[in-house]
């Protein structure tokens, strides 16, 4: 068996890998998918080296690899962009029939190194909205990212379950108009800061700041904000207990004495 040196470059160690684990097999399909990934792009020839690159490739959450083949990641053949001021780390990887679009007046959208949105997922920004996702951040299928009026910032390393949603705004419900008619207004936006979990089916409403480390519970609501190393879960999502030892009690009883007083 061939031994390359430590200091190779990181890609044929790679391929020395597959070849060792996979055989010859493996390592055919990887180096398919390197060199195809080397020419893949937004242009017409960049997305057609990128479809060709799929073919051996695996579906799914396996095709993650491909993000580590072209500086700036991957983006499936299926997914839809339509965004001027997008701007991508290194390694993203945006999955099939995700869509980023940009409606009148909309803002930045930005994905830090590493970031994957996997299928189905919506960003949209219009109206001075912007929406900012952190480093090592994995959002899954079917999420809603509706960055109007305000900013959606998200931070690293952010884990948020299928279908989720964020509304970095409210509408107007007067009686003396048409709901079409009604105004947006915004409390200031919403902050996910670092290492939270989001649960399936979980809304983030506008005002709202999620601390670091939080954990909301699948199916809740989030309309107040939510402590560092907390546990919310519900309709409204209510902090019910923290994460970590008992050290943490007096942070949730300066929450809800907080909460109270408000």
């Amino acid at each position: 068996m061939i031994s390359l040196p430590e200091n190779s470059p990181t890609t044929w160690r790679r391929l020395q890998t597959k070849w060792q684990v996979s055989g010859l097999r493996g390592l055919f399909v990887t180096a398919w998918m390197w060199f195809w990934m080397r020419w893949a792009g937004w242009g017409y020839l960049g997305k057609i080296t990128t479809a060709i690159a799929t073919w051996l490739a695996p579906p799914y959450y396996a095709r993650r690899c491909l993000a580590r083949y072209h500086p700036q990641g991957y983006i499936a053949p299926g997914a839809t962009i339509y965004h001027q001021l997008l701007q991508l780390g290194a390694n993203v990887f945006i999955g099939e029939r995700t869509t980023i679009f940009q409606d009148r007046d909309g803002g930045k959208v930005i994905l830090g190194d590493r970031v994957h949105l996997y299928g189905d997922t919506y960003i949209q920004t219009g109206d001075a909205g912007t929406v900012v996702i952190g480093s090592d951040t994995h959002i899954q299928p079917r999420c809603q990212f509706s960055g109007y009026k305000s900013a959606i910032k998200i931070g690293s390393q952010v884990q948020i379950a299928p279908d989720c949603a964020f509304y970095p705004y409210a509408h107007g419900i007067a009686p003396d108009r048409p709901i079409k008619e009604q105004p947006l207004t915004t409390k200031g936006g919403i902050t996910i800061e670092d290492d939270v979990w989001l649960g399936y089916r979980t809304i983030v409403l506008d005002g709202v700041r999620i601390g670091k480390g939080a954990v909301i519970g699948a199916g809740s609501v989030v309309t107040q904000d939510i402590p560092a190393g907390a546990i919310a879960v519900g309709i409204p999502a209510r902090v019910i207990k923290m994460r970590g030892s008992t050290l943490l009690d007096k942070t949730l009883k300066n929450h809800e004495s907080k909460s109270t007083l408000g």
